[in-house]
C-alpha cells in the first residue's frame, strides 16, 4: 500500500493513511473507520460512486474502445453484431442449455477448444466436487459487479472492503461448539451470540494478569463490534480461535474503498475469492487428524505404507505400559498440507 500518491488533485501524503511499521511486512496500527471517513472526505465522490453514470454508460465504453483500437463506429457496430449472443447461440431458442457442457461437434473455434478441455477433464480421476478447488482463482469473477435485487441490500457508497487471508490450522476439527474469538491488537472479541457460548479468552486473561507486564489485554463481545471499530495493521498476523484450541492465523492483506466492479450485494459478504487446495492426508483410523506417523510392514495396517495420527498410532501399536505390539516399522511423518 503506497503512503504517498496523487489521485487527481489530491496529495494523499497530507492525510492519515496507513504507513509501514516494517517495510514490506506490515503497516502501523490505524483505525479502520477513520481510514474510510478520511478517504470519503478527501476523495472526489466520482471516484467511489457506485452509480452507472453517463461516463460509464455502454455508449461511452463503446466510443472509448473504438478510439483505442482505431476503428470507426460502423465497424464497431458490425463487430458487435457478429459477436452478439444471438449469433453465438448454438442451441434452439426454446432450450435452456447447460453452460458448463459443450455439445458434440461445435462449429465455433472457441467452443472446439472448450470441448477439448471438457473431454480432457472427463478423463481425470478427480471428483467433480473438487474441481472448484482446481479453478479456485476463478471464484473472484463469480460475484464481480453483482448488484442486489433489493435496493436495501446495496453496499453503501464509500464502504470499506477488507481482504483477509485465512491460514488453515494444523489440526482439522469438526464444528461441535459455537464458542470462538478473534484477537486484534490486544483485544479478544468473543462470540457470545448463543446461550451455550463460553468466553474462551478468560483463561488467557487470567494468566496474563500474573505474567503479562505490558499493555493490559481486554475482552469484548464480537457481535457488538464491526470492522470499522477495529484498530489493525495491514499484513500483520492476527488470530481466530474456535473449538477451544483450533487456531487460524488471519492476515488482513488490503483495505480500500468499494467501487463499481466489486460485489455490491452486501448479503453475499463475506465473499470467498479464492480457496487453497489443501493437499493433505488424514489419519487412516480416525480420518480426522493429520498423520504424525507412517508405518511399513505393519501387521495391523490395511495398506503399506499406512498413516496414523499420534493418538491412533499409540493406541493400536502399544499396550498401556508402552510395550510394542506386533511387527511394524514406524517413521515420523510431516504432512505437506500443513504448510499451505
Amino acid at each position: 500500500m503506497a503512503t504517498s500518491t496523487d489521485v487527481g488533485d489530491l496529495d494523499v501524503a497530507k492525510i492519515s493513511v496507513p504507513t509501514y511499521e516494517y517495510k514490506g511486512v506490515n503497516t502501523k496500527v490505524f483505525h479502520v473507520g477513520s481510514f474510510g471517513k478520511l478517504w470519503r472526505e478527501k476523495l472526489n465522490p466520482d471516484y467511489f460512486s457506485l452509480q452507472e453514470n453517463a461516463a460509464n454508460s455502454e455508449e461511452a465504453e463503446d466510443a472509448a474502445f473504438a478510439e483505442e483500437v482505431g476503428i470507426s463506429a460502423d465497424v464497431l457496430e458490425e463487430v458487435k453484431f457478429v459477436c452478439s449472443l444471438d449469433t453465438l447461440r448454438c442451441h434452439p431458442e426454446n432450450e435452456s442449455p447447460d453452460t458448463e457442457v459443450v455439445g458434440p461437434n461445435p462449429s465455433l473455434q472457441t467452443l472446439r477448444v472448450q470441448k477439448r478441455k471438457q473431454d480432457y477433464r472427463e478423463t481425470l480421476t478427480i471428483d467433480k466436487t473438487c474441481r472448484s478447488n482446481i479453478y479456485a482463482s476463478e471464484m473472484e469473477c463469480v460475484t464481480e459487479r453483482k448488484r442486489p435485487a433489493d435496493p436495501e441490500a446495496m453496499v453503501a457508497e464509500g464502504e470499506i472492503i477488507l481482504s483477509i487471508n485465512i491460514v488453515y490450522p494444523v489440526i482439522f476439527k469438526r464444528d461441535h461448539y459455537k464458542s470462538a474469538f478473534f484477537f486484534f491488537e490486544g483485544v479478544f472479541y468473543n462470540d457470545m451470540r448463543y446461550p451455550e457460548c463460553r468466553d474462551l479468552s478468560q483463561t488467557i486473561l487470567d494468566w496474563a494478569q500474573n505474567h503479562y507486564t505490558h499493555d493490559k489485554l481486554q475482552a469484548a463481545k464480537m457481535e457488538e463490534a464491526t470492522f470499522n471499530d477495529l484498530k489493525i495493521k495491514i499484513g500483520f498476523p492476527y488470530l481466530y480461535c474456535h473449538q477451544g484450541d483450533c487456531e487460524h492465523i488471519i492476515i488482513i492483506t488490503d483495505i480500500r474503498v468499494a467501487h463499481r466492479d466489486d460485489c455490491l450485494d452486501k448479503t453475499l459478504y463475506p465473499v470467498i475469492t479464492k480457496k487453497h487446495w489443501v493437499q493433505t492426508r488424514k489419519c487412516s483410523v480416525c480420518n480426522m487428524y493429520i498423520p504424525r506417523w507412517v508405518t511399513s510392514k505393519d501387521c495391523f495396517a490395511p495398506m503399506d505404507p499406512c498413516f496414523f495420527c499420534d493418538k491412533c498410532f499409540r493406541m493400536l501399536h502399544y499396550d498401556t505400559h508402552g510395550n510394542k505390539l506386533g511387527e511394524f516399522l514406524a517413521y515420523p511423518y510431516v504432512d505437506p498440507g500443513t504448510f499451505n
